[in-house]
């Protein structure tokens, strides 16, 4: 399986896609905002439509296409304070009729990759970009790693303790966005959340505090993918919803060891 150059990048696109989507995903999931992954993967999908249609590097187009969408979502958030889920549905009735108006009008041949994922289209240019992608976002996180916690469990009391609220949920909605948009050559759009948030809910169901779940989900989420990965090569299926199921496998255990 190793001596084939497409496999060794989708293994190593997929060991960062797997560190990248839970550490992410963990701060979504405890802002209760685990619906942004499906929302930001229909606006992914608007991208790469516009970037097929336009004969635009469709990769490209969808970091920079999603990371705008989760620019407006947060915009449309600070509007919709007292119906926060509803800017979800805004943005993704919105992306979707996009992309469904975008592929009538043909010159979309190859979205199924993006839609299923597809580890024969990974290029060695989508693993510098998921790489490039994935040392900003842990960099970032580093950083801001205290500002990012007191935001997340008390944001009335970190804009009373002088952290710029409005700024730090801006530059992680686009964290989220650039995620998410580098990710769905592995993944696939479809099931982008089975990466984001569950490795996260296994890692949450043991009950161990945020620092250890944090490292769990992302061992989770690199047991899932790279398993996913593997078994996608040798059955011939889409590694998208072999990752899914994995993950889901990845839950059931959680509770096994919850047991115990």
């Amino acid at each position: 399986m190793l001596s084939y150059d497409f496999m060794r990048n989708a293994l190593s696109a997929g060991f960062l896609v797997a560190i990248l989507c839970p550490v992410v995903g963990t701060f979504l999931v405890l802002r209760r905002f685990s619906m942004m992954g499906d929302t930001l993967s229909h606006s992914a999908f608007a991208g790469v439509t516009l970037g097929l249609f336009l004969g635009i590097n469709p990769s490209f187009a969808s970091l920079f296409y999603t990371v705008a969408s989760a620019v407006l979502i947060e915009w449309l958030r600070n509007r919709f304070k007292s119906y926060q889920e509803v800017v979800m549905a805004i943005v993704m009735t919105f992306n979707v009729g996009l992309a469904i108006l975008i592929a009538s009008r043909g010159r979309t041949a190859g979205v199924n990759s993006f839609l299923f994922g597809s580890i024969l289209t990974v290029e060695f240019k989508d693993l510098v970009l998921i790489a490039v992608v994935t040392f900003l976002c842990l960099c970032f996180i580093r950083l801001f790693y205290d500002q990012l916690l007191y935001v997340t469990f008390d944001e009335e009391g970190a804009r009373i303790s002088g952290i710029k609220v409005p700024l730090m949920n801006y530059l992680f909605t686009i964290l989220a966005g650039a995620a998410v948009g580098v990710s769905i050559r592995i993944t696939g759009l479809l099931v982008i959340s089975s990466i984001l948030v569950l490795p996260v809910a296994a890692a949450m169901n043991l009950h161990q505090g945020f620092r250890r779940t944090l490292f769990l989900s992302v061992l989770f989420g690199l047991i899932a993918v790279l398993t996913g990965l593997v078994l996608s090569y040798h059955a011939d299926s889409a590694p998208g919803g072999t990752i899914a199921l994995v993950s889901v496998a990845c839950l059931l255990v959680s509770f096994l060891l919850r047991k115990r």
